[in-house]
């Protein structure tokens, strides 16, 4: 990129501060909030991101915008603020099976590295971390 009037000026590339830690746990708290909005949803699904810090999700937020309907959640990514913490997304499936479907791993691609499904009865059982690939991971749950 360049800039009007800052010809020749090298530019250092920024890289994401978790970009580089690999997001390996998920507190119990957040876990427990996304099954009480996900509960809260029903018969909707329930759509939200995730941030994290040291490899840790610690918290999750919502963009302003978000459709929730019966079969799916859309999400306004352009609405997400300049925030290098959030790291993925979690949605709910309410129809129980918490597998991706096509159209959620075209999303994990495009954003994020991981990324949790909810599905009822939206239990600390009944959960699923992705990759950006859509292939499962493990996160323990901490304190």
């Amino acid at each position: 990129m360049r800039l009007a009037g800052f010809k020749g000026i090298p530019r250092k590339e920024k890289k994401r501060p978790s970009a580089n830690v690999p997001v390996t746990m998920v507190k119990r708290a957040v876990l427990e909030l996304i099954m009480a909005a996900s509960k809260e949803s029903f018969p909707d699904e329930f759509a939200g991101q995730l941030r994290a810090r040291d490899g840790v999700v610690y918290e999750l937020t919502m963009l302003p915008g978000t459709l929730q309907g019966r079969s799916s959640a859309l999400v306004n990514l352009w609405m997400l603020p300049i925030d290098y913490s959030v790291v993925g997304s979690v949605h709910s499936h309410p129809s129980g099976n918490f597998s991706p479907s096509d159209e959620d791993r075209n999303f994990f691609r495009k954003f994020g590295s991981v990324h949790i499904i909810a599905g009822r009865p939206y239990t600390l059982r009944t959960w699923q971390a992705y990759d950006s690939d859509g292939e499962p991971v493990e996160l323990e749950i901490v304190d």
